[in-house]
């Protein structure tokens, strides 16, 4: 963790028992996963548009 660099100028960066001991929700959600691998961005992004706009098929 020493070797990451913050993007946003201030911002204190967590040292690893602030992670280790961060309290996390559970996800119990379907995600979405874009296979970029032979996209275009522009195809990504319509990968990742049409998921979140559609439910999956088996999700019901």
């Amino acid at each position: 963790m020493t070797s990451r660099s913050a993007d946003i100028a201030n911002l204190p960066l967590p040292d690893w028992r602030q992670i280790v001991e961060r309290e996390y929700e559970p996800w119990d959600r379907e995600h979405i996963v874009v296979d970029t691998a032979g996209q275009t961005p522009a195809e990504s992004l319509e990968s990742l548009l049409r998921a979140a706009t559609f439910p999956a098929a088996d999700s019901h």
